[in-house]
């Protein structure tokens, strides 16, 4: 085979596969901006903040 017709169709693969990349990296960010979006207000409301502590210095859940 011609060493043209073998960098063309390397070249043409290449395209395709940086094409599919593509498309999966975004079908997966649509996926996890969804899933981020309907998750973390509830997920935030159930796990207490950290406070310090005045008298020890410590960090401790919520309001304890």
């Amino acid at each position: 085979m011609p060493p043209f017709l073998v960098f063309a169709a390397a070249a043409a693969g290449a395209v395709y596969g940086a094409k599919a990349i593509k498309r999966e990296w975004r079908r997966i960010n649509r996926e996890l901006e969804a899933a981020d979006r309907n998750g973390v207000d509830a997920d935030k409301a159930l796990r207490p903040t950290l406070r310090r502590d005045p008298a020890t210095g410590e960090w401790r859940p919520g309001g304890q």
